[in-house]
């Protein structure tokens, strides 16, 4: 059990350490935020942002390193 319980805390870390290192260089990329297709509407009383296609790179990226990590503990 306690293997497991190991396994666990250094996922759970390195995840952490690599949403810091996300919040820390995110606002550099210059693109990211800015991509076709995200959403952005500003009016006197109302700012609402919905970055979707942001999202949906994100999404990509991370199902693919979550695949290639399952494919390499095989």
């Amino acid at each position: 059990m306690a293997p497991e319980i190991g396994r666990t805390l250094v996922f759970l870390g390195v995840a952490i350490a690599l949403v810091g290192l996300f919040l820390w260089f995110g606002p550099r990329i210059p693109f990211f935020g800015r991509l076709p297709g995200d959403i952005a509407v500003e009016r006197e009383n109302l700012s609402v942002y919905a970055p979707v296609t942001s999202m949906i790179v994100i999404s990509v990226v991370l199902t693919i390193l979550v695949n290639l990590l399952g494919w390499i503990r095989r």
